[in-house]
Parts: structure tokens; C-alpha cells; sequence
């Protein structure tokens, strides 16, 4: 097959193109990001991801299927929430128009059209927006990735223990949070670009925890120990955009808080994933942490 994979020079379609290239697949990618280094040495075929729909159409025409990763963490310019739905919704039609029979759409748990947060409703939206395509699809809905050395809230986690004394804890910590490794959702995602079954499914890892001992534990593991110190949700967003200042960086959004304390980062389905945070957290403890992971450095620079 031809298989279209937005954002293969970045983090989780990386790893989902490198699985397809080494079943033999033809892959392709759409990137807003041109000048990235390319892991696969030229194998993979580039063209933009402008939002331009006729563009992408030609870009698209041929491939089979299209495993979508393209999302905006927080606003930032024209990169808004409202944006990147708009964005989704041309990058399907454009889909559609170019021959693509399925759509693999990498989503987050826990969306909601409701929701007062406008990550998870536009997430809801974009997963609308594939459903009232009338293309064959399967929507993945993963919690918080982690591993390659490339994820961002884990390893700042650890970052922020190796360098400061105390860590603040919005509220009291005894919101769940369910880490899923990168490598598992790619492997479900390699899987659903062959099945021809509809459907819609939360990608988690085998354990969960409270945000708490997650970072106890990531503490205990990196052999930096902290004081965990409980404080109002807008205390800890203050120290975070304190620390922003000098990591040049958005550390923590206020949806992220209000998003991580109603429970929104764990799943109420089985755990797919197969790889254990604690086991994965053991085996990279000395790299976790070791440098910032900067989002504005990664998606603006």
C-alpha cells in the first residue's frame, strides 16, 4: 500500500512510519516542519502540510490510507484550538477528494464537545469531522505518550526534580494520570491502518497512578527525591510560568492543570499498551530529565 503519515519526521509518526516502512509499505509525509533532519534517509517522500486542500489533495493522490498525528498543544500566533480544527477539516476533505480510503487519527482521551477546555472539545470536533466523512477509520485515543526521549511532560517532570529543591503539586495529586509508550501506540496504529473494521479506542499503558506518585515515583527512580509540596492549582501555573521565563518555553497551560485534575488523563477502558512505566522509567532513568524538552523550540523554531 501507499501510506500517507502526517508529521513522520516528528515524534509519534516516526514511529509509526518506521513500523510501516519495514513491512515493505510505500510511505509519504505531510510536514509543517521541511528542514527537520529525516530519519529515514530520503525514503520517505515529503510534501507540505499547508492546509492548502487542493495541494494537499494532489500530495495525497494515490495513497490508500492517511494516519493523521497533526495537532496543536496550546495557541500560540495563528496556531489556535478553532485553527487546527479548521485545519483537520480541510486535511479530511482533501483526504476524501484524493482517493484515501482510511483514516487512522491519532485523537486524545477523554474528548468531549462540551468540555470547557478548548483542547478536548476540538478534539471532539476533528473526530467529528472524520466520522461525517464517510471514509473508513479508526480513531486512537492515547492519554499522555512517553519514550524515544522525545516526549514533553514526563521528561520535564524530571527535569524540574533534577534542578529545584521542592516541586508543587496542584492541589492535593489524587487525580489519575495513565502514561502510554510511544512504541505501543504505534503499534496500534500499524494495526489499524490494515483492519477494515470502524472503530474508536483509548491507547493506554498497562499502570496508572495518581499525578502524585508519578512524580514520587520518577523522583525515587532518577535519584532526585524532592518535598512535594500541595498548592492551589493557580500557585503552581504561576511558579510554572515563572520557570518558563528562563527555559524559554510554555512549561504548563491552564487547560492542562484543569485537564490533568478532572481526571481526564486516564482511561476507563483496558490498558492496550504492553510496556510498564515503571519498567521503562528504570531502563531510561538516566536519561529522563537530562535536558529540557522545549514545545517552542520543537513546533515554533
Amino acid at each position: 500500500m501507499k501510506i500517507a503519515v502526517t508529521g513522520a519526521f516528528s515524534y509519534s509518526g516516526k514511529y509509526i512510519a518506521k513500523r510501516l516502512l519495514a513491512r515493505g509499505e510505500e510511505v509519504i509525509t505531510l510536514t509543517n516542519h521541511p528542514n527537520r533532519p529525516d530519519p529515514f534517509n530520503g525514503r520517505v517522500k515529503a510534501y507540505p502540510l499547508d492546509f492548502n486542500e487542493a495541494g494537499m489533495t494532489e500530495s495525497l493522490r494515490g495513497a490508500d490510507v492517511l494516519v493523521n498525528t497533526y495537532w496543536v498543544r496550546f495557541d500560540k500566533g495563528e496556531n489556535t484550538q478553532p485553527r487546527a480544527v479548521e485545519n483537520t477539516r480541510k486535511l479530511v476533505h482533501a483526504a476524501k477528494a484524493a482517493g484515501v480510503r482510511r483514516i487512522v487519527h491519532i485523537s486524545i482521551a477523554n474528548p468531549s464537545a462540551e468540555s470547557h477546555l478548548p483542547y478536548y472539545w476540538g478534539k471532539a470536533a476533528n473526530e467529528q469531522a472524520i466520522l461525517e466523512s464517510g471514509l473508513s477509520y479508526a480513531i486512537l485515543r492515547p492519554t499522555v505518550l512517553v519514550g524515544g526521549g522525545e516526549d514533553i511532560l514526563i521528561n520535564n517532570i524530571a527535569f524540574l526534580l533534577r534542578h529545584f529543591p521542592v516541586f508543587f503539586i496542584p492541589g492535593d495529586g489524587s487525580y489519575g494520570i495513565q502514561p502510554v509508550h510511544v512504541e505501543d501506540l504505534a503499534d496500534l496504529a500499524v494495526e489499524a491502518v490494515y483492519s477494515r473494521e470502524d472503530y474508536i479506542i483509548d491507547a493506554v499503558g498497562p499502570d496508572s497512578y495518581t499525578f502524585k506518585e508519578l512524580v514520587q515515583l520518577v523522583g525515587e527512580t532518577i535519584g532526585a527525591k524532592r518535598l512535594l509540596i500541595s498548592v492551589p492549582p493557580r500557585l503552581a501555573l504561576l511558579a510554572a510560568q515563572f520557570i518558563s521565563l528562563f527555559v524559554r518555553d510554555v512549561v504548563l497551560t491552564p487547560e492542562e492543570v484543569d485537564g490533568l485534575m478532572a481526571n481526564l488523563l486516564v482511561s476507563k477502558e483496558p490498558p492496550r499498551g504492553k510496556i510498564m512505566f515503571r519498567d521503562w522509567l528504570k531502563q531510561n532513568r538516566d536519561l529522563v530529565g537530562a535536558r529540557y524538552a522545549s514545545e517552542l523550540k520543537r513546533h515554533y523554531a
